[in-house]
């Protein structure tokens, strides 16, 4: 049965200015026998999450639609204009290659110009990234992009920026929304776009961005070196075409081949499933490609061109795709060598990691004797890091394991551009020192143990599905696991109580970040489980970390399949729960 707080948001809908096809729609799930949809759709109003605002598109107040984002860019307008009174504000706007993005980038434009405020407006689309810089680069108070990343074809997304060219964190998010709920309707949003107030905008901000990507090289010689290195790279249907093989190009790489059935930017994505590199579906037709002309890489960017997937020769002769922890920490390894042989650590550097994230990189940091300073998921909370110790500290770079890397900080968010060029990079060293990527991710297993991670992401969708995730994480807190493929569980962190606990010693100690529903499990033997709802996705994520260490090349199947095992034993124990 549909709630009379539903039916109250839908009539108060058809009430408004909306237009006509949007009433018929309401009305015909309002008279439909079954009630799912609407009360999918008005159950609540969509709210930031770690990546901003992102839903199914559709009519309704939990979907993306024309309405629901201009209420969201009502919203920001009013709070830029309470938090810069008496100042002239300007924002960049961009939008990825999914359906209705351009047309909600120029609705958001509108929305922005009609309350007086500046609006930058790229032309067509561009990645996220180059928004984030853009910001910067402009002198801009705030920025929006329209995507929702890698979701299905589906969806379609709001990731509102601040002055600093990072995703809003608290307090703006939460003041976002307090202005937005208190606009009464639709009808409070000011839809009537002034165009003296917008500037299309393209090359005069393409050319800074990639000329400040270049500045990232670390190992010029080696790229001049393996200037022929066979690279295949996809885009997806997304926005890595306009940027990626530009920058590879400009560092001096000869040899790209673009896979040309996923070149063409396309918001129903038809080559793939689902439009992510992380799966190796979407990475298929790259792959066929590489094995095709013996490639000595594969990239693969996801539609708004923020986090990379990889796949290279493994010892077999196969091509193999790496997952996001073993690329970050390949990453985290090549830049600190190289910092260090070229006498660039000075003992006031950094680099950034996230709590779901391998341990690997904290050990390699800790190695090479740089700080790595561990945040809440989400490269919003890694630009807050940033934006703190600007001016005292450098940052070299970091990453989290969903295969987004930020190499330099001159973006402020995740930066598949940048992490492409700084990947082929990397390889071209391998190579010039007689190494395949795999043989450097092994060397790295050889010194530091062979870390393995793998992700479960259980689906649930609409408000019994919030209802249900929420329950599990109550259940997991009121009844914590004792143990993980027979290792006693020795620590516990709980990020929203903010407490830690050693029950070996029976200690507890603060935790000194922002509250998130996340939990945290470690054992006697190294293993590490965490829970935590998706911010941007109906989904709950459990994340399993094992290792162990690997003492000669010959051992490295064995240890591997041997951490599988173990993973697998893992998996069984928290879906028994579930």
């Amino acid at each position: 049965m549909i709630g009379a707080e539903e039916r109250k948001v839908a009539q108060t809908w058809l009430d408004s200015n909306i237009d006509e096809a949007s009433k018929a729609e309401i009305r015909q799930m309002m008279a439909d026998e079954n009630p799912e949809a609407l009360i999918d759709a008005f159950y609540k109003n969509l709210e930031f999450g770690t990546g901003g605002l992102r839903g199914i598109m559709g009519i309704g107040s939990n979907r993306v639609n024309k309405y629901t984002l201009g209420m969201a860019t009502q919203g920001l307008a009013n709070y830029l204009k309470q938090c810069y009174p008496n100042e002239d504000i300007s924002v960049a706007i961009a939008y990825d290659s999914r359906n209705n993005s351009q047309y909600f980038g120029e609705v958001t434009a509108g929305v922005f110009s009609a309350n007086g405020i500046q609006v930058y407006l790229f032309e067509a689309l561009r990645p996220t990234p180059e928004l984030s810089y853009a910001i910067r680069h402009l002198g801009c108070k705030s920025g929006v992009v329209l995507t929702a990343s890698h979701n299905p074809k589906e969806y379609n997304g709001y990731k509102a920026y601040w002055e600093d060219g990072a995703q809003v964190t608290p307090p703006h998010d939460k003041n976002i929304i307090a202005e937005v709920n208190k606009i009464q309707g639709v009808d409070d949003v000011n839809f009537a776009a002034d165009e003296s107030k917008i500037t299309r905008i393209g090359a005069d901000v393409d050319a800074p961005y990639l000329d400040a990507v270049a500045q990232n090289v670390v190992t010029p010689e080696a790229i001049a070196n393996q200037k022929d290195l066979k690279i295949v790279f996809s885009s997806i249907h997304g926005t890595g075409i306009t940027m990626v093989p530009a920058i590879l190009e400009k560092l001096g790489f000869t040899n790209v081949h673009s896979v040309e059935e996923q070149a063409t930017p396309d918001g129903n994505f038809p080559t793939v499933v689902y439009p992510n590199p992380e799966e190796e579906e979407a990475m298929s037709i790259a792959l066929k490609k590489a094995k095709d002309l013996d490639a000595d890489l594969v990239m693969a960017t996801d539609p708004d061109a923020d986090r990379v997937g990889i796949g290279v020769k493994n010892p077999h002769g196969e091509w193999q795709l790496l997952n996001g922890n073993q690329t970050g920490a390949l990453l985290i390894y090549y830049l600190l060598k190289q910092w260090k042989a070229k006498g660039k650590l000075t003992g006031n550097q950094y680099i950034c990691n996230t709590i779901v994230t391998t341990d690997l990189i904290d050990v390699i940091a800790d190695h090479f004797g740089v700080e790595c300073i561990n945040t809440l998921t989400g490269f919003k909370w890694i630009a807050a890091v940033l934006k703190e110790n600007e001016g005292k500290k450098e940052y070299i770079g970091g990453g989290e394991e969903s295969y987004g890397y930020l190499i330099g900080d001159f973006v402020r968010d995740k930066d598949a551009v940048a992490s492409c060029a700084m990947i082929a990079e990397l390889v071209a060293f391998a190579k010039d020192n007689g190494q395949s990527l795999f043989d450097m991710l092994t060397e790295v297993y050889l010194q530091f143990g062979m870390y393995r991670e793998h992700l479960i992401s259980i689906k649930k969708t609409g408000k019994k599905g919030a209802e249900e995730i929420q329950a599990l994480m109550a259940k997991f807190r009121q009844n914590p696991p004792a143990s993980f493929a027979g290792s006693p569980v020795t620590h516990t962190f709980d990020y929203q109580t903010q407490i830690s606990q050693n029950l070996s010693e029976k200690t507890e100690s603060a935790i000194n970040l922002p509250k998130s529903n996340v939990l945290q499990f470690m054992t006697a033997d190294g293993t590490k489980v965490s829970a935590r709802p998706s911010g941007t996705e109906p989904k709950i994520k459990f994340y399993i970390s094992v290792n162990r260490p690997l003492a000669s090349k010959e051992e490295f199947d064995a240890v591997y399949n041997a951490l599988g095992e173990k993973i697998a034993t893992v998996q069984g124990e928290i879906e028994a729960v579930v």
